[in-house]
């Protein structure tokens, strides 16, 4: 799945661990989800992962309303949306909202909050990941609101959980470097999670998520997206892919409903619209740094896809304040 490294190298995501929970039954908390760790942030990015790692025990999560998925050590679940949510054990009388109540704790960083009712404990961390919208929109359209996943199950996934362990009690007693050491963890962690997901979809799965785990149109993917500035037809793409130009658009529209140039111009338009909020280059600049030779043409390509040209873009994007990562609110249970 190169595609998956491709797309998750340009989208450049931003992670951390800001939570190290033990927990005795029962207790529930009710979390706002992206909308709560957007006042912790300092990122320009305008999109929020959030995600919980079971490390000991067990405990449920759930959207509201929704069904409860249940959770044990070695489990992450993650809410791709940010959506706010429940997670817990037991049945306390009412949930606690987690940012309010445990504000203190979590400025504290990762020193371990005990908290609930003396029964069975659980032991977790709780992390975000913060990334660009419109670049991360190609593999977070195809996962679910919430998103369960085993990780302990396999040596990779058992190294990420000793190395979190590791790492956070590291963290906890202030040891030099380990906040770092914990970003990268949190993202190597995502990773695990996206590539866990990917390899157990049904065989009849479409999307651009089964579509990377195909050989072929995982090939593809990862071609544009390693080199999108490069002059691609689907006659070239489909000779480096080892098959012809009439199956290869026939089996690129199956997975994502889409011809591989009208895929690669969108792909271009996501890249060029972040150049344009992210960096002080000219349009002829971005132009050609995303596949256009000329200026004219990329304006009007930019222009179909944004309903304005790129510098009016910019200047109506950066005249505005950012909005925070929105998030559906939870009601208590």
């Amino acid at each position: 799945m190169d595609v998956l490294s491709e797309v998750l190298s340009t989208v450049k995501l931003e992670g951390a661990l800001f939570f190290n929970g033990e927990f005795s039954a029962p207790w529930c908390l009710a979390s706002s989800g992206a909308a709560g760790i957007a006042s912790l942030l300092e990122s320009r990015a305008d999109h929020i992962i959030v995600f919980h790692f079971l490390t000991e025990g067990r405990a449920y999560a759930s959207l509201e309303p929704g069904k409860e998925e249940q959770l044990n050590a070695g489990d992450i679940v993650v809410f791709p949306r940010g959506d706010s949510h429940l997670i817990g054990n037991g049945s306390p009388q009412q949930p606690v909202d987690s940012f309010r109540t445990f504000a203190k704790n979590v400025a504290d960083g990762l020193k371990v909050v005990r908290f609930g009712g003396g029964g069975e404990v659980t032991r977790f961390v709780c992390g975000y990941l913060a990334c660009d919208s419109r670049l991360s929109e190609v593999f977070l359209s195809g996962l679910p609101r919430i998103l369960r996943v085993r990780v302990a199950d396999e040596p990779s996934g058992r190294w990420i959980e000793n190395s979190i362990r590791f790492s956070v009690d590291e963290t906890a007693g202030s040891a030099a470097g380990s906040s770092l050491v914990v970003e990268k963890l949190s993202e190597l962690l995502f990773v695990e999670t996206l590539r866990r997901y990917i390899t157990a979809l049904p065989e009849d799965q479409t999307g651009w998520l089964a579509g990377a785990r195909d050989p072929v149109i995982g090939k593809a993917l990862s071609l544009l997206h390693r080199d999108p500035a490069q002059q691609w037809t689907v006659t070239s793409l489909a000779r480096r892919v080892g098959m012809s130009r009439t199956r290869l658009a026939e089996r690129f529209r199956h997975f994502l409903g889409d011809t591989p140039i009208a895929y690669l111009t969108g792909w271009r338009m996501k890249l060029g619209a972040e150049a344009l909020l992210a960096s002080g280059r000219s349009v002829a600049e971005i132009a050609l740094e995303v596949g256009y030779n000329s200026e004219a043409a990329f304006n009007r390509a930019f222009k179909r896809a944004y309903r304005c040209p790129p510098a009016q873009f910019r200047q109506k994007r950066k005249a505005q304040p950012p909005d925070p990562p929105k998030a559906k609110r939870s009601r208590s249970r």
